[in-house]
């Protein structure tokens, strides 16, 4: 049996960035991911088969078979899915996670977002919470993000809405056509814009090229490593150290506890043989299903019901993001294909809106592929087939904008993973189980920006608008979040202020599980900004 430092699991946004700072702090890091290692090349750039369009599959892991969920619906029926159903909830998984074919949105959380409960009280039947700390405690942390793996953005505007040191080491992305048609809407309204933040070199950075503005960023690689995640810099860093093992193709199944004290890992290794591997500390970075997951089935006979579960809390609180926005057909052509294509964002309705709790953040769209046009694009009174769906296609296809963004969800204690007594994995695992709803309030905020979203359109000069309104459904989706939140009380929270499971000194969590909120933008800025914080708190505690 192997014997490590740290045990990170999970390779993504979180566990990258935890396994390079616990290497160059000197410390011997064994990083374990479920995906594989993949170079440019080995992530196809299928239009029908990507993160961005599962409908037939996607183009990372994990594999379709051998690797179920079970959803219970709002009717209380069982589903068992696979990944490419969106019910699923499905992160990409490799080495980098969901970070290799990410948009690579950068925010921040404002300093609201972190005292929510504070700020608006707490609705009947949610969990609203404040987080234990506050922007201010983040705050380095954002900034060490921004420099060490890379963000262009509009240092001056940041500045008018966070507290920020230091600006963004690169300059936004180049504007393209849309953008600026939409930043004339916006003015006409009286509403400000801010260029949007992105994980992207938009200059030459960190010994790699600048971005050559293609029309395949969300949902694919990086054809010459222009996106910044934590694979191709903070873990390149720490692997460079060779104090990082990192073991592919492999699924850990349990922590391992002697005397209820954390002491390693077992996992299944790609030629299905089980492993058990020896730590002083094991940093878990799954994502928040698959986190949640592994609490729950790491069961002992101190801990009946999982790792820092005493209290049922592991796995509540499931939170994503709604997603609203509107289409329109404008007057003028808008698309010029100069990608990514998201340049322009409003954030003044994150918060105070009048009877509302928080608010969201509003940004065009990527370049959006044609048969994602033709799925999500298309009026909803033309055919989706046929000579006339071709012909609006051919004739509107550049004329044709979509915005949206993400909501600050109301989290709900009914929202949650669950282990599902019957259904497992390849290797015998239990499956998650997904219940629950969002609360009512976030749908009703979705409709607030949902409205919002066609206000900007119609004054960008669109002539039709159209859009799905806001239903009840339960979110998680690739912004998973909250199901081992943060908290100084361990009746009501699964995580300490330092990311620290309750009752364990030497477990801690690095990826979105421990958001209290989620915030009214994408959340992988704070995953790692906090991935930074545990790791530095690991290094000095042991």
């Amino acid at each position: 049996m192997s014997t490590y430092d740290v045990i990170v699991v999970g390779a993504g946004a979180g566990g990258g960035v935890a396994a390079g700072v616990l290497a160059e702090a000197g410390k011997a890091v064994l990083l374990i991911e479920r995906g594989r290692e993949m170079a440019f090349e080995d992530v196809p750039r299928d239009h029908l088969r990507n993160h961005r369009y599962s409908r037939y599959g996607h183009n990372t892991g994990p594999s379709l078979e051998g690797n179920p969920r079970v959803l219970v619906d709002l009717d209380g029926h069982e589903h068992t899915l696979r990944q490419h159903e969106d019910a699923y909830q499905n992160n990409a998984t490799g080495v980098g996670g969901g970070a290799r074919v990410y948009g690579a949105q950068a925010w921040r959380y404002l300093p609201a977002d972190f005292e929510m409960a504070s700020t608006y009280g707490v609705p009947a039947g949610s969990s609203l919470a404040d987080w234990p700390i506050g922007y201010a405690d983040v705050a380095p942390y954002y900034e060490r993000a921004e420099w060490e793996i890379g963000v262009c953005g509009d240092s001056v505007g940041s500045a008018e809405r966070w507290p920020r040191d230091r600006d963004y080491p690169m300059p936004p992305v180049q504007l393209n056509r849309q953008g600026a048609l939409m930043r004339r809407g916006a003015e006409a309204l009286g509403w400000s814009t801010l260029a949007v933040p992105l994980l992207i070199n938009s200059t030459p950075y960190g010994g790699r090229p600048a971005c050559i503005h293609c029309q395949h960023c969300i949902g694919f690689a990086c054809p010459v490593d222009a996106k910044n995640d934590s694979q191709n810099t903070l873990l390149a860093r720490g692997r460079a150290t060779g104090r990082v093992e990192v073991v592919t193709e492999a699924m850990v199944e349990q922590v391992n506890t002697v005397g209820g004290r954390v002491v390693g890992v077992t996992y299944v290794d790609r030629d299905d043989k089980r492993q058990s591997a020896r730590a002083e500390v094991v940093v878990l970075a799954a994502g928040a299903i698959e986190t949640a997951r592994l609490m729950l089935n790491s069961v002992s006979s101190e801990h009946p019901h999982g790792l820092g579960n005493a209290h049922d809390q592991v796995g509540r609180n499931l939170q994503g993001h709604y997603y609203p926005g509107a289409v329109g057909l404008m007057s003028e052509p808008v698309h010029d294909g100069i990608g990514p294509g998201v340049t322009t964002a409003i954030t003044q309705f994150n918060h105070g809106n009048a009877d509302l709790i928080g608010g969201g953040m509003i940004a065009d769209e990527f370049v959006v592929l044609p048969i994602i046009f033709w799925a999500r694009n298309l009026p909803p009174d033309l055919p989706r087939w046929g000579a006339e769906a071709k012909g609006f296609m051919r004739d509107n296809y550049t004329r044709v904008a979509r915005v949206m963004g993400p909501v600050q969800e109301i989290p709900s204690p009914d929202a949650r993973v669950t282990l599902d007594p019957k259904v497992r994995d390849r290797w015998g695992i239990p499956a998650a189980r997904l219940s629950g709803a969002a609360h009512p309030e976030t749908v009703r905020t979705a409709e607030f920006m949902y409205a919002r979203a066609g206000e900007w359109l119609a004054a960008s000069g669109a002539q039709r608008i159209w859009g799905s309104p806001p239903k009840v459904k339960l979110s998680g989706g690739q912004h998973q979040a909250g199901t081992a939140r943060m908290g100084d009380d361990p009746a009501s929270s699964v995580t300490d202020r330092w990311s620290r499971v309750h009752g364990h000194d030497n477990l801690y969590v690095a990826d979105g599980s421990v958001h209290v909120t989620n915030g009214g933008f994408n959340p992988v800025l704070t995953i790692m900004a906090l991935a930074f914080r545990a790791a530095e708190h690991v290094s000095r505690a042991w």
